[in-house]
């Protein structure tokens, strides 16, 4: 698996000349999420993991794409609730076992985005799956990424702007170079 920093590195350059598009689509992503009480956000997750994994593959991000996994509508809050309790019943014993289970449970949503025929609890399995040995690797990922969270809070959100695809590119790439693990 590539070092943290080569993910990152990877992922400032495929959002390079495309944070307008991205900005763009995160606009109309809340407003959609909004307007509708949140209904369309699990499938717009869904959309918006597919964007950044063709962003990873070198394909150029259209607002469009948001709306390509519309066909997991369902399954996509079947995820998200599932997802929800089974990270909640984990946190109930003890917060840290609830993290360590959200982090293995995350990457259900790409997975769908990859796989939309599957299921939500083949996606959640999936996830969990890949996500064996992973789990620290994708938190002090996450934690790296503290100080630019501090500047979007100095900015009042404006450094969301760059920072919100920064990680979501990271995390896609990440996603990328677990997902082929074996099952042993």
């Amino acid at each position: 698996m590539p070092e943290r920093a080569q993910l990152k590195q990877a992922a400032k350059g495929q959002i390079t000349g495309k944070i307008g598009i991205l900005f763009v689509i995160t606009i109309v992503m809340s407003i959609l999420t909004g307007v509708t009480f949140g209904l369309l956000a699990p499938a717009m997750s869904v959309g918006l993991c597919l964007i950044y994994l063709n962003m990873t593959h070198g394909a150029e991000p259209s607002v469009g794409d948001l709306f390509k996994r519309s066909n997991t509508f369902g399954k996509a809050i079947w995820l998200m609730i599932i997802t929800g309790i089974f990270t909640m019943l984990w946190t109930y014993l003890l917060i840290v076992p609830g993290i360590i289970k959200g982090l293995s449970y995350s990457m259900g949503p790409y997975i769908m985005a990859e796989h939309p025929d599957w299921t939500a609890r083949q996606c959640l399995d999936e996830s969990k799956r890949i996500m064996k040995g992973n789990v620290g690797k994708l938190f002090v990922q996450e934690l790296s990424f503290i100080l630019w969270a501090l500047l979007c809070l100095i900015t009042f959100g404006l450094a969301f702007i760059y920072v919100g695809p920064y990680m979501s590119a990271t995390t896609a790439n990440f996603y990328n170079a677990i997902k082929f693990r074996s099952n042993g």
